[in-house]
């Protein structure tokens, strides 16, 4: 009867320490990583340099002419750009990513050299005015996987982008002047999102970052792609409070279907990224 009530006695302690080490190991498996934050707050600016050409094509698909910005039009090759981004985990592994941007330009000159957009011929010597905003904003979900100071992600979600491109001015149809006339092109959409993302804490004041996201969208009036990747570093002087810098591309290709022509667009943006940083 000892015997029993002493084996029993030592089942039970097994048992309870088996359970104790389940419960420890099962903590530690779901504590959220120092690479992560409950909610993040990103405030801040991208200094980009710029390349942009916009074209447009009749419909049997020849070329009817294109010009760049930058080049032709001479628009400034950098363009300071207000952004903000939110991230938000529900539990310890997972969450939402949201991203905002807008690029808008718009330049007035009178050319050196003849240009073509939408079967419109602007010659020398005319003043013309170009126009570009591009808004970008996508919304995702995330996985982050790993343990300790690396983890991570794959997201999948939406992005929505809008185009307004356009040109004014005085021009010719096969050499015949038609006086002051514009072409201009606006759409927007959504498409579907692939992220992919690396986060690494070498303590809890730096952190690294490596980001890289594509977009792909078939069919309807606007269609094409556009993939975005970043790496950057995160500095936090205070707990909540701190700095990012980030240094990112962007290569974004659209194409318009419009009734009597097809608009293109191809457009890359590159260059460093300064953030104000809250975290909780």
């Amino acid at each position: 009867m000892i015997h029993s009530q002493i084996r029993l006695r030592r089942r039970a302690g097994c048992a309870a320490a088996f359970v104790s080490l389940a419960l420890a190991s099962s903590a530690s498996f779901a504590q959220q990583s120092p690479a992560l934050d409950r909610v993040s707050i990103w405030l801040g600016g991208y200094s980009a340099n710029t390349d942009t050409t916009i074209g447009a094509s009749d419909k049997s698909g020849q070329l009817n002419g294109d010009f760049n910005l930058e080049k032709d039009l001479g628009f400034s090759d950098r363009k300071n750009v207000p952004r903000a981004r939110l991230d938000f985990l529900i539990g310890d592994s997972q969450g939402f990513s949201l991203d905002y941007y807008s690029v808008n330009r718009m330049r007035s000159k009178t050319l050196s050299s003849g240009i073509s957009y939408a079967g419109n011929d602007y010659s020398a010597s005319a003043t013309v005015k170009g126009k570009l905003d591009f808004d970008f904003g996508s919304a995702a979900y995330r996985w982050w996987f790993g343990q300790g100071n690396d983890v991570f992600g794959l997201g999948l979600g939406g992005a929505y982008y809008r185009v307004h491109a356009g040109i004014s001015g005085e021009a010719s149809v096969n050499g015949q002047s038609v006086g002051q006339v514009s072409s201009s092109s606006e759409e927007s959409a959504w498409a579907p999102m692939l992220q992919l993302g690396w986060r690494h804490a070498f303590n809890d004041q730096w952190r690294m970052y490596l980001d890289a996201a594509g977009v792909k969208k078939n069919g309807g009036p606007l269609n094409g792609h556009i993939y975005n990747a970043a790496l950057g570093v995160e500095w936090f002087p205070w707990k909540n409070v701190g700095f990012g810098a980030e240094y990112g591309y962007s290569r974004i290709e659209l194409h318009q279907r419009k009734r009597n022509y097809n608009a293109n667009l191809d457009m890359k943006l590159d260059g460093p990224s300064l953030f104000v940083r809250f975290r909780f």
